[in-house]
């Protein structure tokens, strides 16, 4: 199953989850490390490999938005309360706005950086400067801004863990299964078994 259904998950949407995960992941580990190595070659490297995956991030969140639209998502199971539902939709689209800020704001910071330093994303494909003005003041402001936002991510992704963990631990209504398979189905006969306890 390619789409989502109404009560399922599609494979696209699956694969697109956790491709960006992984690099959203591993791009605030190599921002964190970047800047604390002594060694400016591979200090050098690692922001042109912080980069090249980010630029990645933003294309594939954009086919990830562009497939939201064209493949709805599944519905809520009918045990969950109000708040919970109002929180997750909070929740998934403050997501959407960070994973297109995140790379945004560093193409910015690359952009009006002083040390006008070309991108090569991946050696292969030079990526134009946004047309910003090149100031020290704009620099520090981009970089502090990037800087907000990644630690933002990070928060915003120890709470979704969190909550999906609840629901496959806790609650025991396969909610997280729902990202894992293709196809898979909550359980509502467990939750609304647990929510009468």
């Amino acid at each position: 199953m390619m789409r989502n259904s109404r009560q399922a998950y599609g494979l696209v949407a699956i694969v697109l989850h956790w491709l960006i995960a992984l690099l959203i992941l591993g791009q605030l580990v190599f921002g964190t490390i970047m800047v604390r190595i002594a060694d400016q070659r591979l200090a050098f490297e690692l922001i042109q490999w912080h980069k090249s995956f980010g630029f990645l991030t933003l294309a594939l969140v954009c086919v990830r938005l562009a497939w939201r639209l064209a493949s709805p998502l599944p519905v809520y199971p009918a045990t969950l309360p109000d708040w919970e539902i109002r929180s997750a939709r909070a929740v998934h689209r403050l997501f959407y706005v960070l994973m297109l800020a995140l790379p945004l704001s560093g193409w910015a910071l690359v952009s009006v950086s002083v040390l006008a330093i070309p991108t090569l994303a991946f050696d292969l494909v030079v990526i134009p400067h946004l047309p910003l003005g090149i100031s020290e003041t704009s620099e520090n402001l981009w970089a502090a801004g990037h800087r907000l936002l990644g630690y933002a991510m990070m928060g915003l992704v120890s709470i979704h863990v969190a909550a999906a963990l609840r629901h496959e631990f806790w609650l025991r209504n396969r909610l997280l299964w729902r990202m894992l398979a293709p196809g898979s189905r909550i359980r509502e006969e467990r939750s609304r078994n647990f929510a009468d306890r």
